[in-house]
């Protein structure tokens, strides 16, 4: 999701920002904005169609849950060495690229014949994907003020999990009418031309004018350091470990949820498939106010104390894992929609704690690299393996129970987190950083 690369860019941005946000750096903001709505639907959509390309194709459980794990493992693997290549290459023309890839991926996947094809797509869907987030947020935050970086990277990060509600609703509507093929095909249309659009307005000539100039043409700094200093860092502590595996064992829960609930609201309560995707969009979007919701109550009640983050993480770990067990051994019924409402509340509420941990563990000069990291570990612990893994589980205990076992992997993340904290102090004090 975009909060998993978000904050990538605050540390890359240069001292240079313009005093005021003018009407071209809002255009950008938009174009950019749209894109990364565009990332995720494309992303999300194939979600909304399981139950379709299931009864098509004859597909096992596990098997669509690896054309959901795909693209998260693509963006993982790739997330750090593209972003380094748009540092070199240009990040107008890095953008362009990406989004183009993956639309033209997308409209592979209507066009796609059987599995084997569909998974090809999927995976250069998450090429073009893989460095959008941390590419798009450093462009933006290099053509506003210096006071409006918090809100931005705010905002965009919200892109993502709105991307995925736009996704998840819209596709299973237009698969409804018009068949699964063409809800990628809307999907790819949409980026295609959001992907012109971005070509006929945003230039680097026009960036710098703005006030983006370092922030468009300079090359992180991270790729100027040595490399062996630049991995030292990023592994340099226990707690910074913790955080990043536990943020991704945390994540294996939420990606479970999000590619699996239309297809169980399809299955258990014989919800047609528009109208499943709707209802699993609606969940998402919960998890998106979530996430919002438990970052600014942990920096609330962690702002004496700030070691309390840790403690946040786990009590946010340990209730999506009782709240999701509970609600899916209760069986179909209004009861369990509402449990599983508010896990979805806390599910994805350690994605703040984990990356406020990952910056103040690590020196400022390797903050790109180490929230590249951080999303290599979110990708590979948690997004790649959850729909794949609860697939693989459906296809023996039925997907209610599989649902029902997930959850069991938030009790590693808390475990990452309570040994985070006990070692925190002391790896502070080494890097001789505040807290």
């Amino acid at each position: 999701m975009a909060v998993l690369t978000g904050g990538m860019a605050k540390d890359a941005a240069l001292a240079d920002s313009p005093s005021r946000a003018t009407a071209y750096a809002w255009v950008v903001f938009a174009l950019t904005f749209g894109l990364l709505l565009s990332d995720y639907m494309s992303r999300q959509v194939l979600n909304s169609v399981f139950p379709l390309l299931k009864a098509d194709w004859g597909l096992s459980d596990a098997e669509l849950g690896s054309l959901s794990g795909v693209v998260a493992l693509t963006v993982g693997i790739l997330t750090l060495p593209l972003s380094l290549a748009a540092a070199r290459f240009g990040q107008v023309r890095s953008l362009i690229a990406m989004a183009l890839c993956w639309s033209a991926a997308t409209i592979g996947c209507a066009l796609a014949t059987g599995y084997g094809e569909m998974m090809i797509a999927r995976l250069c869907v998450g090429v073009g994907e893989a460095a959008y987030g941390s590419v798009g947020i450093a462009l933006i935050l290099g053509i506003f003020p210096r006071h409006m970086r918090s809100t931005l990277t705010g905002a965009f990060m919200a892109g993502g999990a709105f991307g995925s509600v736009l996704g998840m609703a819209i596709g299973g509507v237009v698969a409804v009418h018009m068949g699964w093929r063409w809800s990628f095909g809307v999907m790819g249309l949409f980026g295609a031309a959001l992907a012109f659009g971005f070509f006929l307005t945003v230039t680097e000539r026009r960036l710098a004018k703005a006030g983006g100039k370092t922030a468009a043409a300079t090359p992180d700094a991270t790729a100027r350091m040595d490399v062996r200093t630049a991995v030292t860092s990023l592994f340099s502590s226990v707690s910074v470990v913790c955080a990043y595996a536990g943020s991704g064992f945390q994540l294996f829960i939420m990606a479970a949820v999000i590619a699996w609930m239309p297809s169980y609201l399809n299955r258990y309560y014989a919800l047609p498939a528009d109208k499943a995707a709707s209802l699993g969009a609606l969940f998402v979007l919960i998890g998106a106010l979530g996430m919002i919701g438990c970052g600014i109550a942990t920096d609330r009640f962690s702002r004496t104390v700030p070691a309390r983050k840790w403690l946040f993480a786990v009590a946010y770990a340990l209730l999506s894992c009782i709240l999701l067990t509970a609600a899916f051994a209760l069986g179909p019924g209004t009861a369990q929609l509402v449990l599983i409402g508010a896990a979805m509340l806390t599910v994805a509420g350690t994605a703040g704690p984990a990356g406020a941990m990952v910056a103040n563990l690590t020196p400022p000069a390797v903050h790109a690299a180490a929230f590249a990291t951080l999303t290599l570990a979110n990708n590979i612990f948690g997004l790649a393996p959850g729909p794949y893994l609860t697939g693989l589980l459906a296809d023996r205990i039925g997907l209610d129970g599989a649902l029902q076992w997930a959850p069991a992997v938030s009790i590693a993340a808390a475990c990452c987190f309570l040994i985070g904290r006990r070692r925190y102090a002391r790896d502070l004090g080494r890097l001789g950083t505040p807290a």
